[in-house]
């Protein structure tokens, strides 16, 4: 790749429609980034706001981006869109913890609620 890469233009569609995150973004630039500022540029009376970056997935091409990628190494280019603006969704998708809430009677075995046995 050639040293001076162009800057892409990005916008980032959320949930509703709403474009957020209008800008020019190096090709250096990690997802993990790219989220930190949308989380900042989220807006606030939305049904759904993320709590942090791990809430959000970036979406370009039909591919989830990976946060320890930069938009380079993610194949994010407008070369069959000369000065065009890449648009890329952004899904709001919590962590879900966990909870334990009983020992497996063995590995694939699950006590429910109900005292059934689930394998």
């Amino acid at each position: 790749m050639a040293e001076g890469l162009e800057q892409l233009k990005l916008k980032f569609r959320i949930f509703d429609g709403t474009d957020i995150g209008h800008g020019s973004y190096s090709p250096s630039v990690t997802v993990a980034t790219l989220k930190q500022r949308l989380l900042s540029e989220w807006p606030q009376d939305k049904s759904v706001v993320p709590k942090s970056v791990n809430d959000m997935k970036v979406i370009h091409g039909g591919k989830v981006l990976e946060n320890d990628k930069t938009l380079a190494e993610s194949r994010a280019h407008t070369s069959d869109l000369p000065g065009g603006v890449i648009t890329m969704h952004v899904v709001v998708q919590p962590a879900v913890v966990k909870k334990k809430t009983g020992k497996n009677l063995s590995g694939n075995q699950i006590q429910c609620s109900c005292s059934c046995t689930i394998l």
